[in-house]
């Protein structure tokens, strides 16, 4: 089969995103989008698809970052989108990918599919030269189908979560969409929330650029929960295709028993589900739940600290628990590759440090 080669400068944003969005395997991280953002932010983005009859059947949206010994990293997140049961296919893009990741010296590419984990998948990955990598993005989550009724998805909530979503209601918590001069409050918010639940957080100039590139859109809310005039909480909530992303969310120490958080995650799947979403993905749960969901049913059977406090809230929304395969990696250059895990493992163990001592 002859397959023709496309390459960032032959590929339209709005092309490519024609063909992420209708692929099974669409992802927000894969649209032009978001290769824009990341491009504000040390990465260069670049695209490479394969043709065939006119029509896009296989790509991937490549994000280069430069390493301090002159070679970079190649990273598909959400990626790539291809048929992966399609041996001709997969090594047409991924010989198309190579040769790319050779123009900008890339010692290993990344990839991270948004696919069910698959011992099948994974072997097939292993034979096209990947082997296991250290994830970036969140390997499990939870995902709350927005097909039914409102009343139908509230009722898949635990009765405590139902209970909340009204009791804010009724204590006088309203729920609005930000603008871009609510960026500083939330921001401030979002400090305080990492400081007190020790996590990083992106810098005022990441938000905002976020804002500027997915909100007018229509591919993103800010929402904000205030009661009398006061900020309690606030989520950034992202929609690509039929799909929906809860990423960021900060709440205040402050009206804590005034429920904001409940109230913001169903303003956030009433705004997705009005849009077309089918799916509200709450992004990120502890992976040992992913990987065995039924060890966990009981909440004796729960950690504590990391995400364990964040599932706490997360599985009251009655959301379907799902593992994707994972991170893998495929090396280009030995010793860069050995050189750039050496420099993430420090980078980790700074970043760990630097939490603790907030």
């Amino acid at each position: 089969m002859s397959y023709r080669i496309l390459a960032s400068d032959s590929l339209s944003a709005s092309r490519w995103d024609g063909f992420v969005a209708a692929h099974p395997a669409a992802h927000l991280l894969q649209s032009s989008r978001w290769g824009k953002l990341k491009a504000q932010f040390g990465w260069q983005a670049e695209r490479v698809a394969i043709e065939e009859d006119d029509c896009i059947v296989a790509g991937a949206q490549v994000l280069f970052r430069p390493l301090p010994w002159g070679q970079a990293l190649a990273y598909v997140p959400k990626g790539p989108l291809v048929d992966w049961n399609d041996d001709e296919q997969v090594g047409a893009l991924l010989e198309a990918i190579a040769a790319l990741a050779r123009r900008h010296r890339a010692a290993a590419l990344k990839v991270e599919p948004d696919l069910p984990d698959d011992p099948q998948l994974a072997a097939r990955l292993v034979g096209y030269g990947f082997h296991p990598g250290h994830t970036i993005q969140p390997r499990s989550t939870l995902v709350v189908d927005l097909t039914p009724e409102p009343e139908a998805i509230l009722a898949q909530m635990k009765p405590k979560w139902r209970y909340n979503v009204r009791l804010a209601e009724r204590k006088g918590v309203t729920v609005r969409q930000g603008t871009e001069a609510d960026l500083p409050a939330f921001q401030r918010l979002m400090e305080e929330t990492g400081r007190r639940d020790r996590f990083a957080v992106h810098s005022a100039s990441y938000y905002a650029a976020a804002y500027r590139l997915f909100v007018p859109a229509g591919q993103a809310v800010w929402l904000l929960a205030e009661c009398e005039g006061l900020l309690l909480a606030g989520i950034v909530v992202f929609a690509f295709g039929d799909r929906a992303w809860y990423f960021w969310g900060a709440s205040s120490g402050e009206q804590r028993h005034l429920m904001p958080n409940h109230a913001l995650q169903w303003a956030a799947m009433r705004w997705a589900r009005e849009r077309g979403c089918r799916t509200y993905d709450l992004w990120g749960i502890p992976d040992q739940v992913g990987a065995d969901p039924a060890a966990y049913e009981d909440p004796q059977s729960w950690g504590t600290g990391g995400l364990w406090g964040v599932y706490r809230f997360k599985q009251g929304f009655g959301g379907q628990v799902v593992r994707t395969v994972g991170a893998w990696d495929r090396v280009y250059s030995p010793l860069g590759y050995r050189l750039y895990r050496m420099a993430m493992a420090l980078r980790r163990r700074m970043v760990m440090s630097e939490i603790r001592s907030q």
